[in-house]
């Protein structure tokens, strides 16, 4: 008997040539563990860690929060386009960015210093004037990434969902991933000096 079959397999492992064959089933091995994915206690999921950042960023701070936590704020390249978010350790925090007014100029020099954002949206960030938002539509699904000041002169980089069928804009408390040039007609409305 052929030890291939003529459906590319093992004839022994192939459901269809191995009907006729009088021998043991075979028996797939299991990964280690038993299962695939882990629980955490009370049979949830733990939640998957954030790759590191292995491509070029940019950063400010580092932050420090009322409970002690440090986390500093990163725009990375990643596929897709570029990822704001905050980043405690090697965790990536799932909330939305909020950094100093006075560093979005440190975080922008440095975005730009490492080509993750190009001459053309630097000078939008430098030469201000715009409305701190930048609008977006996903069909019927309307989004903007908004660059706020907040009361305590730091700013929040959040993106906002406006859903069919509701009447008010909702905060989505994560990083954002959004093309370049998002970034800069959002950050063109902030009174923040960035040198071009």
């Amino acid at each position: 008997m052929p030890v291939f079959c003529r459906h590319n397999r093992f004839a022994a492992d192939c459901p269809i040539c191995s009907k006729d064959q009088a021998s043991e089933p075979v028996r797939r091995a299991r990964p280690a563990g038993g299962r695939s994915g882990t629980r955490a206690a009370g049979g949830k999921r733990a939640a998957a860690a954030a790759p590191a950042v292995k491509g070029p960023y940019s950063s400010a701070g580092p932050y420090e929060e009322e409970e002690g936590v440090t986390y500093e704020v990163r725009l990375e390249r990643v596929p897709g386009g570029l990822r704001l978010g905050e980043w405690s350790g090697e965790q990536l925090r799932r909330r939305a960015p909020v950094l100093a007014a006075a560093d979005v100029a440190q975080l922008v020099a440095g975005a730009a210093e490492r080509g993750l954002i190009g001459e053309g949206e630097l000078a939008r960030i430098a030469s201000g004037g715009g409305t701190g938002a930048s609008p977006g539509r996903s069909g019927e699904l309307r989004d903007e990434l908004r660059a706020e000041q907040l009361e305590d002169g730091r700013v929040r980089i959040g993106r906002w969902l406006y859903r069919p069928g509701t009447r008010e804009w909702e905060l989505q408390d994560s990083p954002t991933m959004l093309p370049a040039a998002r970034y800069a007609e959002a950050l063109a409305g902030l009174s923040v000096p960035i040198e071009s």
